[in-house]
């Protein structure tokens, strides 16, 4: 199916930012899918995941919360920024509702068929924005940042979660994500966890800049591993193709 592109650009946080909106051509009203891009900024992975999923019929904008910035090499700058926002739940559902709002604003959309994706700390946007009450019918979260497993943050959604992970991932482990399940469960929601053998963090990251894995400066224990990162990403577009 064929797609057209185009930058968005809205202000919250205090930043300009440009998000990447990928829709089919095809006649809607287009189920919509809102991406999270992980710590490192939004980058041609996240573009190019927003338009698979417009080439699958989907409407999807791949959202900005650094205003523009690749954190490329730059670690101490990306936790600079990074960690304050994490710990700040408000901020975060502050940039989610301001992506939110860009997605809801295009034309053809169906605000009844809404999903979201989203990696690293985009992942845990993602779910501070779920759990404001926004009525998404699924949620796809990869190696997020999670939040404190509390059962009762959880019990008036009615959303389907995707939870993946790698087994060596020393900064979203199968335990963690586990233990999220645990509350989850205890809230009566319909979740699942895919744990890939032998992945590391940000596994789905295609090699840049000479063949080096974008995140690779900037954390230990991250690595490419092709298999796992199409597996993951079919289970993503499954999950879409059950709910919305």
């Amino acid at each position: 199916m064929s797609i057209t592109t185009r930058e968005i650009i809205y202000d919250i946080d205090g930043l300009s930012m440009r998000a990447h909106l990928a829709q089919p051509n095809s006649a809607g009203p287009w189920p919509a899918v809102l991406i999270g891009h992980d710590g490192i900024g939004l980058d041609e992975y996240q573009r190019h995941r927003a338009e698979d999923l417009a080439a699958h019929g989907y409407l999807a904008l791949a959202m900005d919360y650094h205003g523009g910035q690749l954190y490329f090499g730059r670690p101490n700058e990306m936790l600079a920024r990074i960690m304050p926002l994490l710990a700040d739940d408000q901020r975060m559902q502050a940039i989610g509702n301001a992506a939110l709002d860009a997605l809801l604003a295009v034309p053809g959309i169906d605000p009844n068929r809404l999903a979201a994706l989203g990696y690293g700390a985009g992942g845990r946007i993602v779910l501070e924005l779920t759990r404001t009450g926004v009525p998404f019918k699924s949620i796809a979260v990869v190696h997020p940042a999670l939040p404190d497993a509390k059962a009762d943050d959880w019990t008036e959604l009615t959303s389907t979660f995707l939870l993946c992970t790698g087994s060596e991932d020393p900064l979203c482990s199968p335990e963690q994500l586990m233990k999220f399940g645990h509350a989850l469960q205890g809230a009566g929601i319909d979740w699942r966890m895919n744990v890939y053998g032998g992945a590391k963090h940000a596994f789905w990251a295609r090699p840049a800049n000479g063949g080096v894995a974008h995140t690779g400066p900037t954390v230990p224990g991250v690595g490419y591993h092709p298999k796992h990162a199409e597996r993951a990403w079919q289970a993503v577009l499954d999950l879409f193709r059950e709910t919305i």
